[in-house]
């Protein structure tokens, strides 16, 4: 399975091979890589009601043809004359993705560093000049992976509607209830969008192979280019802090925060891809072991909503969060939880904590509604680059 420098074909002509060697996967399929709470997330969006009727009627009428004329004449197309070094990783991502149709890549003037994946019939890349230049070789490399990854997996269709959607949100909701149900879909869509992030960083470290550059990228979109001033071990820890601290106020502040983002919080998306790297299932895939494309038809349904519902259990039982505790020891039926509650969300009314509350309040009631600001991205387009928020991938 290991790339042995050999010129590679069937990519529009140009014989391109990864510049260091690194192992390929013919056939693979996006099941290789897929996060369970992506799969488990577009099942629940394609059940919502309404979606099936406004996913084929925008499917028809979206500007797909003016969206890339746009990019065609006020970007620039990567080639081997234009960004020739973007152009490799490109080649050398689908080479190793085995992505026969090349995807158009095109760098956008704007200094927020940004990538996404959009379009309808054929997906199209685009990447900031931001991005470009805050990245190193090899975090720009993981970068596009992320973007062929979105491409392998099909997501480019439903980022599309999203950013269209997400525009009429805005330009209808002065009408009564006219923004309801538009209202309800982009949540859904947004909710999916967060879960194809965490399959995306998979596949950007199945191209790069390198955890520690698809780390570094994601703590310089979260702290810029200052990498002699942050460490990628500290920058983890933070991950580490954020889902054990506080209480049950802050669980809840935590997924008050995260509801209008289009990307998880960039220290969650580090610690998600650290445990991946490290975990039995990306070592197989190293070794050749993986889905491939070619037995998709014959997958079962049950099969991946039974993986879904083991990774939310195993989840639910490891994690350190508050609200993730409780919910663990109600379903393991432990004693006291009428008091647990109640004391967790005392901070709310400015109640002092009562009885045998003290030691909860010194462990998790130091965070309170403050904690700083989100300078989120921009709503729209949803993009995604290495990023926190609507930045990145």
């Amino acid at each position: 399975m290991s790339d042995d420098g050999r010129e590679q074909g069937g990519h529009t002509g140009q014989e391109r091979v990864p510049s260091r060697r690194r192992s390929r996967f013919p056939g693979i399929s996006s099941r290789a890589y897929e996060h369970p709470a992506d799969r488990s997330a577009l099942v629940a969006l394609r059940k919502l009601s309404g979606f099936d009727t406004v996913f084929k009627a925008l499917s028809g009428l979206l500007p797909e043809r003016s969206l890339r004329l746009l990019f065609l004449s006020d970007s620039v197309r990567v080639s081997d004359q234009q960004f020739a070094h973007l152009n490799d990783m490109l080649l050398d991502a689908c080479y190793i993705l085995d992505l026969e149709k090349v995807p158009p890549l095109y760098v956008n003037q704007d200094p927020q560093p940004n990538a996404m994946c959009v379009g309808l019939d054929e997906p199209v890349i685009v990447v900031t000049t931001g991005l470009v230049e805050l990245l190193d070789e090899e975090e720009m490399r993981a970068v596009i992976g992320h973007e062929v990854g979105h491409a392998l997996s099909g997501h480019a269709v439903y980022r599309t509607i999203l950013l269209f959607l997400t525009s009429l949100a805005v330009r209808v909701a002065w009408i009564p209830l006219g923004s309801l149900a538009i209202t309800a879909i982009v949540t859904a869509l947004r909710e999916w969008f967060r879960k194809s992030e965490l399959s995306a960083d998979r596949a950007g470290l199945l191209v790069g192979q390198d955890p520690r550059a698809s780390m570094r990228g994601l703590m310089k979109i979260a702290g810029g280019n200052h990498l002699h001033e942050m460490n990628v071990d500290a920058f983890l820890r933070q991950a580490e802090e954020y889902e054990a601290s506080g209480d049950l106020r802050d669980s809840v502040l935590k997924i008050l925060n995260v509801l209008p983002r289009s990307h998880p919080f960039a220290t969650v998306r580090a610690a998600e891809l650290r445990k991946w790297s490290e975990s039995r299932d990306y070592q197989r895939i190293l070794d050749g072991h993986y889905p491939r494309r070619t037995e998709d038809q014959d997958t079962s349904v049950g099969d991946s909503f039974r993986e879904s519902a083991t990774h939310y259990a195993n989840h639910v039982k490891s994690s350190k969060d508050p609200l993730m505790k409780l919910v663990s020891d109600l379903a393991g039926g432990a004693g006291d939880l009428g008091g647990r509650v109640r004391r967790g969300f005392e901070g709310f009314t400015g109640t002092p904590p009562k009885d045998g509350a003290e030691d909860d309040a010194e462990d998790g009631g130091k965070g309170g509604f403050g904690g700083g600001s989100e300078t989120g991205p921009r709503d729209e387009p949803p993009t995604d680059g290495p990023s926190s928020g609507d930045r990145r991938n």
